[in-house]
């Protein structure tokens, strides 16, 4: 706050989803709106809610699922499994990589980084999301 502007309402430039409390702000929001509306929290699994009601509800069977989160799910004779193989291709055009070489390991072990102050500046939301496609990759890659 500035001093003798106490009273002032201060606007937030920031994103909710940039804040440290946002995944704590989001749940909070969607688990009174499960409860309110007759929804349990599971025992063991607190991200769980189920709702048990009376009578029957319709269902339409909508065949195997193969896609869901931008994860593909396959199903065979040997069991199921899910990949990310569709959402990949899908980045490496995105951000002008379509054509680039696959390695095992992209950056040289024990390479030592430094700032440079007179490089090229670059695009810091296309940073963010190129950042973020990949920790998707590598996140459904170790779940």
């Amino acid at each position: 706050m500035k001093k003798g502007k106490e009273e002032k309402v201060y606007k937030l430039r920031k994103a909710l989803y940039g804040l440290k409390q946002a995944p704590r702000a989001w749940y909070s929001k969607i688990e009174a709106y499960f409860v309110r509306n007759g929804f349990e929290r599971c025992f063991y699994e607190h991200t769980l809610f189920t709702k048990s009601t009376e009578g029957e509800f319709d269902m339409i069977d909508l065949g195997r699922i193969r896609y869901f989160l931008r994860v593909e799910i396959l199903q065979n004779a040997h069991g199921i499994f899910i990949c990310q193989r569709k959402y990949a291709r899908e980045v490496l055009p995105r951000f002008g990589m379509k054509d680039c070489n696959a390695v095992k390991n992209p950056i040289v072990p024990r390479t030592q980084l430094s700032r440079n102050d007179a490089g090229t500046k670059v695009d810091a939301t296309l940073f963010k999301q190129v950042v973020g496609s990949l920790m998707y990759l590598t996140a459904m890659e170790s779940a």
